[in-house]
């Protein structure tokens, strides 16, 4: 079975008892359309746990993005001869931009690793795919975290820059493609109809998986052989 879910911030309890949830095996494929990171407690215990599935594929979040960049820096000894280009005040900027929107959560959770495991959940956040696109039940889906930011019904996926992938909000009122679905993340539903705050929505050629698990509204996951919606409060 072939299951989606997104924007889990952290909360890996909800991450886990989802996984209980769907009686997730290795018989199925897991797609986690971004932002593991930021806001919850446990950020690398979710990274950590993922890494070590094989059928467990990650698409780049924004959050995710700038985590990366940011423990990457701050990953990197600092000398006389590098703290210039290390730390400069653009990147103390981007780092009080970063914690203030979630980012000490993650930060607290990454120095309690050993340098080992640091370097390897960094390694781990430069493999995710800034987007794919599967076929379930005979029907083709897009996958990306944000949107399609430029987007163009003949441009091939292969010709975008990541970050319209990752940033910007998707037009749900608009049918991106005739042929296939394209399944996002990112905005909650709450903000794309009230009546749908912490459930997964759907219309328009669109599936909206942020059901706002970062907000403590539940994590949501859809299997798409059936449809069936899964809720992990």
């Amino acid at each position: 079975m072939t299951y989606l879910m997104s924007d889990l911030h952290g909360q890996y309890d909800k991450y886990i008892r989802m996984l209980e949830t769907i009686r997730f095996s290795d018989r199925d494929d897991l797609y986690v359309l971004g932002d593991v990171v930021d806001r919850g407690p446990e950020p690398m215990a979710i990274l950590r746990d993922m890494s070590l599935r094989v059928n467990v594929f990650p698409i780049l979040g924004n959050h995710d993005a700038v985590a990366r960049i940011i423990l990457s820096r701050l990953n990197t000894e600092i000398t006389e001869e590098n703290a210039g280009t290390q730390i400069d005040a653009e990147f103390l900027d981007a780092v009080r931009l970063w914690l203030s929107d979630g980012g000490s959560a993650t930060l607290e959770d990454f120095r309690r690793l050993s340098p080992e495991e640091r370097e390897d959940m960094l390694e781990y956040l430069g493999e995710f795919m800034p987007c794919d696109e599967i076929e379930a039940g005979g029907v083709r889906y897009v996958l990306a975290h944000a949107g399609i930011g430029h987007f163009s019904q003949w441009r091939p996926l292969s010709d975008y820059d990541p970050v319209d992938f990752i940033d910007g909000r998707c037009d749900y009122g608009r049918r991106y493609f005739p042929d296939r679905i394209l399944v996002t993340g990112h905005t909650p539903t709450l903000h794309i109809d009230p009546a749908y705050e912490g459930r997964i929505w759907q219309g328009r050629g669109h599936i909206a998986l942020d059901c706002g698990a970062g907000f403590g509204l539940p994590l949501g996951c859809l299997r798409l052989e059936d449809m069936r919606e899964f809720y992990a409060d």
